[in-house]
């Protein structure tokens, strides 16, 4: 599985270097898929697109993700593997949309007094000032906030098989291994560092990050392989769902008045023309990027 590789922030590498860095990606592996966080420094997200703009190039995405840091490292993780298999760049790009819905992201909090990424009522923060209160919250894919150890609620968790990525910060709660993981019938549980942005991003550095996500390259295959593809009426990138991952344009939808058979031939002739573009795509690695929250704006291959 490649590995990835990491573009500095503005504040440590001038962007002549970051221009340099970003040209030898696109030279080794013919595209590039750059993830990063919605809570990224303005500064670092400007600096990713003046990088693409000044280099006029179509072979780069920027894809924007509303997951907390473990969340994204996971989803970073998935599409590293989809990017050795026989898929085009635009499919791998897209795919980051739909194999979000399939990553279950939160975190164990000993206080909510500072979380604004999810809900949380009057009542809930009030009980965070109690000494030894702990709260189970998940923010991706639904948001979802209890009381861990009163009640019965329990966090909803996937109904398929799915590994379980812990990061702990300054907690010595079992909750998560002990408790969560049973009853979300995780297949295994994985342990790594701490995300930098975690405590940031979740208001505390009192907490254990977690996210369950599907481990299996083959079920992630086979997932992606299950949506259809579609051509960007834009770009003329491949694409699964309803936008595309290089340009952002939504699925342009057929003219209403056009017949059914020539909106069949109409794809197809398309499909021809992209032929060549598509046959560079899939001959080529993807250059998968992500910007590990907290850290420095980056890209991964």
């Amino acid at each position: 599985m490649p590995t990835a590789a990491l573009l500095q922030s503005p504040d440590s590498q001038p962007l002549d270097a970051a221009l340099a860095d970003m040209q030898v990606l696109v030279e080794q592996h013919g595209y590039v898929v750059g993830l990063y966080p919605a809570n990224l420094p303005v500064a670092h997200e400007r600096r990713l697109h003046t990088v693409r703009s000044i280099m006029e190039s179509d072979r780069i995405a920027l894809l924007k993700l509303d997951l907390p840091p473990l969340g994204i490292a996971v989803l970073v993780r998935q599409l590293r593997q989809l990017s050795i298999c026989d898929f085009s760049a635009g499919v791998v790009a897209s795919a980051a949309r739909l194999l979000s819905h399939y990553i279950y992201a939160g975190a164990l909090l000993h206080s909510v007094t500072k979380l604004d990424r999810v809900p949380v009522s009057l009542k809930t923060h009030a009980k965070s000032w109690v000494p030894g209160s702990q709260f189970g919250v998940l923010a991706n894919p639904t948001p979802q906030l209890i009381r861990v150890g009163h009640g019965t609620d329990q966090l909803a968790g996937p109904d398929f098989g799915t590994q379980l990525m812990l990061a702990k910060g300054q907690s010595q709660s079992a909750w998560v291994a002990e408790t969560l993981a049973p009853s979300w019938h995780v297949q295994g549980i994985q342990e790594c560092a701490l995300p930098a942005d975690s405590p940031r991003w979740w208001g505390t550095s009192k907490m254990i990050e977690f996210a369950a996500f599907l481990p299996d390259v083959s079920v992630l295959y086979q997932l992606v392989s299950s949506v259809r593809r579609e051509t960007c009426s834009w770009c003329g990138i491949e694409l699964i769902g309803d936008r595309c991952g290089f340009c952002s344009a939504p699925l342009a939808p057929p003219p209403a008045n056009q017949p059914r058979a020539d909106r069949t031939r109409a794809v197809q002739d398309g499909a021809v023309q992209d032929r060549a573009v598509q046959s560079r795509a899939l001959q080529s690695r993807v250059a998968i990027g992500a910007l590990p929250p907290g850290t420095s704006a980056g890209h991964g291959s």
